[in-house]
């Protein structure tokens, strides 16, 4: 085995990766390889670290793991299915332009036809607590689909809990800048609603086709942007008739446009960027 990691540092928006490749190289990655990778002082920095691996289905073009900066493994990440897309067609990976994404808790599809906006199919957002997955007992439902008021910080709030492939609550606000972010994302972690965890979603909205969302992923805090969160903000923004089909969601990091009918797949379109291609050192222990 060798000992360094071939990598590429990418970004959608900001919210950042370091992806491997696991199919031309075997790298065993454990969460305190995941943590070292990722650290911003000490490694090489990031978010998430994505993992490029063969297809264990035949119905899939590669495996598509994402390991968040706290070393944890998770099933879904927007930002960073544009960002795998790019990566293994620049890389030569493959030659096609619609792929299709094996994750631990099902498939994706990503469309890289137009290199500057990606397009990935995140499926259709799961309302169900099961899936989520959400306590029931520690909340109280509301008519809408994902619709619940839940107790936070001595209030009862409003909220939209879904599953964008990853536990979402989404919280409207008057001024996403105003938003205790930190203080809420790190409340609702510890949350008996939240048995895995929840990304948090911090929601203005600016008109039918327009909003701002500040997000608190799980196992990171505040990201610049987050896929799959500005999907499910979109998504609450629909269930609770404020917002067209068509929404440009500006995030810390910039812009991202989602699509939902009220059914059926979300579709999320952005930016994806490589930053730049290096070699990370392994050490004794690691390469063991």
């Amino acid at each position: 085995m060798s000992t360094y990691i071939h990598f590429t540092k990418m970004h959608g928006l900001g919210n950042d990766f370091v992806v491997i490749d696991n199919v031309t190289q075997y790298i065993r990655l454990d969460p305190r390889l995941i943590c070292r990778i990722a650290d911003r002082n000490f490694g090489i920095g990031c978010d998430q670290v994505l993992v490029v691996e063969p297809p264990s289905d035949p119905t899939v073009d590669f495996n598509y793991r994402i390991f968040n900066s706290d070393g944890k493994e998770v099933s879904q990440c927007g930002n960073g299915a544009r960002c795998f897309g790019r990566y293994v067609y620049e890389r030569g990976l493959t030659g096609k332009k619609q792929l299709r994404l094996g994750t631990i808790t099902g498939n994706l599809s990503v469309d890289i036809s137009d290199l500057s906006c990606i397009q990935v199919d995140l499926g259709e957002p799961q309302f169900s607590p099961k899936v989520i997955p959400l306590n029931i007992k520690a909340v109280t439902k509301l008519h809408n689909r994902g619709c619940y008021k839940i107790e936070l910080l001595g209030n009862l709030r409003d909220v939209v809990i879904l599953s964008m492939g990853n536990p979402h609550c989404v919280i409207s606000v008057p001024a996403t800048t105003e938003a205790a972010v930190m203080e809420v994302g790190k409340a609702l972690q510890k949350h008996p609603a939240f048995p895995k965890g929840v990304n948090v979603s911090f929601m203005q909205v600016l008109a039918r086709n327009h909003i701002k969302v500040r997000v608190y992923e799980r196992g990171v805090g505040e990201t610049l942007a987050c896929g799959s969160a500005a999907c499910a903000a979109v998504v609450a923004g629909i269930v609770h008739e404020e917002l067209n089909p068509e929404v440009k969601v500006d995030m810390t990091g910039g812009g991202l446009t989602v699509k939902w009918e009220n059914q059926g797949s979300v579709l999320l379109s952005g930016p994806a960027i490589a930053v730049f291609h290096g070699e990370f050192s392994l050490t004794r222990q690691e390469v063991m």
